[in-house]
């Protein structure tokens, strides 16, 4: 079947590296793959993380989108809850000015963080409940499209810079209310099958109950995969083995080297953990798993994240998927 190829970085922090060693990594993947001729490239959000350096999805953006010439360029997501819906529009609108065409605002309601994390984050203002989120999305899109209510709380308000064409809006989800929340509004829905591999019923139902919008007149849906390739299905493995210790590990510290089980530098906690889905193995192991998940969703678009300690080899990785899906 054919679908469109994009990537989602959580910009990771290789055990030995720093910080800004992984947020130049994300930069080198992102001229990649616009090489590579993927079609987008999203970067998550994530708080109080020593393993994932992507806190601040709006400046890896800019830094992305000015180093890339062809791919779009987003958030994959900014966890909306934590933010005032201007400043978001205000900052993606800001992204649309400088790179016109290619900016994506994709919306998580997760908090990417533990709960102390989400309250500081709030500080100053009020942390909103996720029952708050629908009519945050709404106040979103209408500062986005200039359609505020002159009867609401936003009367008066403009996001500014204003721009011909907003910022392209998707919401992220993992579970049924945020897919029936993007059927009510009529957008663009990406489904984390990494993290929860039992969605396509979901978005079955998200598909039936879309009401189309002024700017999406039909369903639009991605699916959110991880994989890791290799040369062979034994290196492909191999390769894995830093992220099922790091998960392992409650997600603590950098992501290890492969088949490090140091216990001084990452602790196993719980070997009970449930593992999330990943796809591991060579190219053609790789594109048949592939294939099989985009089909059970009806996927127009898989969205790769892919973590690993070494950043060849996680490179690698998406060009053995391009190669292979080349066509597709």
């Amino acid at each position: 079947m054919t679908f469109k190829l994009s990537v989602l970085d959580q910009t990771p922090v290789p055990a030995g590296y720093s910080p800004g060693d992984a947020l130049r990594n994300s930069i080198d993947l992102a001229r990649a793959c616009d090489r590579m001729g993927f079609h987008r490239y999203w970067v998550a959000e994530h708080h109080n993380m020593e393993g994932l350096a992507g806190s601040s999805p709006e400046i890896l953006i800019g830094h992305i989108a000015e180093n890339t010439e062809r791919i779009r360029v987003g958030s994959g997501g900014v966890m909306l809850t934590h933010y005032a819906p201007l400043k978001v529009a205000e900052n993606f609108q800001v992204l649309q000015a400088l790179h016109p065409g290619r900016i994506d605002l994709g919306l998580g309601r997760a908090p990417g963080s533990d709960q102390a994390t989400a309250r500081a984050l709030a500080r100053g203002g009020q942390q909103l409940s996720v029952e708050y989120y629908p009519t945050m999305v709404q106040e979103l899109r209408q500062l986005l499209h200039r359609t505020v209510p002159q009867d609401g709380p936003l009367s008066g308000i403009n996001a500014r810079p204003y721009t011909d064409l907003a910022p392209e809006l998707w919401l992220l989800a993992s579970s049924q209310d945020s897919a029936a929340i993007a059927a009510h509004f009529g957008l663009p829905l990406s489904w984390a099958h990494f993290i929860n591999a039992e969605g396509a019923p979901i978005c079955t139902a998200y598909r039936e109950q879309f009401k189309p919008s002024e700017k999406v007149r039909e369903p639009q849906l991605s699916v959110g995969v991880a994989i890791l390739c290799a040369e062979t299905n034994e290196a492909a493995e191999q390769l894995a083995t830093s992220l099922k210790i790091w998960r392992s590990t409650g997600r603590r510290g950098g992501i290890p080297r492969p088949g490090d089980t140091d216990p001084s530098r990452f602790p196993v906690t719980d070997m009970t953990r449930p593992e999330s889905p990943m796809i591991v193995g060579d190219p053609s192991t790789v594109k048949r798993k592939l294939d099989a998940v985009v089909e059970s969703y009806e996927a127009d678009e898989a969205v790769v994240v892919s973590i690993c300690h070494d950043h060849a080899a996680r490179v690698r990785s998406y060009e053995l998927l391009a190669e292979v899906l080349d066509g597709n």
